[in-house]
């Protein structure tokens, strides 16, 4: 019985409030929005011009001051002064700046939700919009992740329209192109496409845009993590990034002069950068803020650092099982304390608690931060040492990897080396040289057939090769991003 009345329901048809008269397109209106039932949307009866009119709107998006000052110019015009056709009242009666004309059920769905004010005026048969809201918002404070010694501080923030002021202020050119979509059945999300028009390659974008427009979801529940994997239906295998996130306003505007498209979903802080590759994602805003040769240093020591996080404890492992293969010059690094524990499980054990500490850092409360962060520095610093568990030498260098992991700000890269690194710790241990052998193999093959949505690879510009441009990723040059560099599109 119960599987017969959701049947039904999914047969009923909305009622059409583009149709009757004024009575039965307000009973429309009512039994389309659930007015009975919704507490935050706000229904208001006014008479404008001797007319009844309706204004529609949703109670967290309204602002409240311009609708009141408004709504008191309705009152004001007289019978006798009220235009018989509805382009007459917008000309000499709507001079607010932001006014949209509605003439389609879905579309009023889609702008009433979205925080338009509607107004139905009895005798028209187009509705108008009002764009009085105002989305709640944090302040656009520096990222917390992607923070730079010297240069600008502001990032962005869930809201796409101040995000895009955000970028329209760094780049005030008339080729920057902001073309707006929806995607989701249901949430109707707003996804900004952004591009320089005379910059940007337009078989990339004609991609973007075709993959964009096909999705076929419900919802983007997660925003650009929804987005990102209904654009590309990643292989979970391969854990590299194949898409290039930034919260900061100046990156992004980089990107864009370079010939990269970004796109920004509402509700999400960050843009997505495309094309991508392994080179673009590992530069940081930093090394833009100080002269070139700093720059240079400071990409090169994060860059070594990376290979040397992923490579250290691994070759560490090799060594302790080969110890001849050790140099005398070296033979400080062999463990001299007993050894409890095998040093693969130490190290597994050290990968896993570092992550497990992470995510207590994360849920921890600001106030008890330091505290907690004091008591795990002694438990898993001394007290796990003399108690046997672990050797100090494997905590110096997990301790290492730890702190390196933070030199560039990319999580999803910094999770793929994470996980390499457990390969190649497990492969290591249980093949010896050939298991290291094997699981470098496997790194490299993943970063050759790491694929990319738009654009000439993932480790473009080394494959395939642009001498030019390959040393332009290690050396850092005076004009960042400019069309001399030439981008990755």
């Amino acid at each position: 019985m119960e599987e017969n009345v959701n049947d039904n329901t999914e047969l009923q048809e909305e009622p059409d409030i583009f149709y009757g008269g004024y009575k039965e397109r307000m009973e429309a209106i009512q039994a389309l929005l659930h007015l009975n039932e919704n507490f935050d949307i706000i229904h208001r009866q006014i008479i404008i011009g001797g007319k009844r009119a309706s204004m529609f709107a949703v109670n967290g998006f309204l602002t409240g001051d311009v609708s009141e000052k408004v709504v008191e110019f309705f009152y004001t015009i007289q019978e006798q002064e009220m235009p018989k056709e509805y382009s007459g009242f917008v000309d000499r009666y709507a001079p607010y700046m932001s006014i949209i004309t509605i003439e389609d059920q879905n579309k009023f769905v889609q702008q009433l939700l979205s925080g338009i004010t509607c107004i139905l005026i009895e005798g028209y048969q187009q509705i108008i919009g009002f764009d009085f809201r105002k989305y709640p918002s944090r302040s656009v404070d520096e990222p917390e992740k992607d923070k730079v010694l010297r240069g600008s501080r502001d990032g962005f923030i869930e809201a796409l329209v101040p995000n895009a002021a955000l970028v329209r202020r760094r780049i005030r050119d008339v080729n920057l192109v902001f073309q707006i979509l929806s995607v989701g059945k249901s949430s109707k999300t707003d996804v900004a496409v952004v591009y320089m028009k005379n910059r940007v390659k337009k078989e990339a974008l004609k991609e973007v845009l075709n993959r964009i427009k096909s999705i076929k979801v419900d919802s983007l529940t997660l925003n650009k993590e929804s987005l990102a994997e209904e654009l590309f239906q990643r292989s979970w295998y391969n854990p590299f990034p194949r898409f290039k996130y930034s919260e900061r306003p100046d990156t992004t505007a980089a990107c864009l002069l370079e010939g990269s498209i970004v796109v920004m979903v509402d509700n999400s802080p960050a843009a997505m950068i495309l094309p991508t590759s392994l080179f673009s994602i590992l530069e940081d805003a930093n090394e833009y803020y100080f002269p070139p040769i700093t720059g240079t240093y400071l990409r090169l020591t994060r860059m070594m650092t990376s290979i040397v996080a992923l490579y250290i404890t691994p070759i560490l492992l090799l060594l302790l099982q080969n110890p001849q293969w050790v140099p005398s010059a070296l033979s400080f690094i062999e463990i001299k304390d007993p050894i409890n524990v095998p040093p693969i499980i130490q190290l597994l054990i050290l990968e896993f608690a570092i992550d497990g500490l992470k995510m207590a850092s994360i849920n921890t409360p600001n106030m008890l931060t330091t505290p907690l962060s004091i008591v795990a520095g002694i438990v898993f610093g001394d007290y796990t040492v003399s108690s046997g568990w672990f050797n100090a030498e494997i905590m110096l260098y997990m301790s290492f990897v730890a702190v390196a992991n933070y030199t560039q700000s990319n999580m999803e890269l910094g999770y793929a080396l994470k996980f390499f690194r457990i390969l190649l710790l497990i492969l290591t241990a249980w093949f010896n040289l050939a298991g290291f052998i094997i699981g470098s193999v496997i790194l490299v093959l993943a970063l050759l057939f790491n694929p990319v949505l738009v654009g000439k690879g993932y480790l473009y510009p080394l494959l395939p090769f642009n001498g030019t441009q390959l040393l332009k990723r290690f050396f850092r040059v005076s004009l960042p991003y400019s069309e001399k560099h030439g981008g990755n599109c």
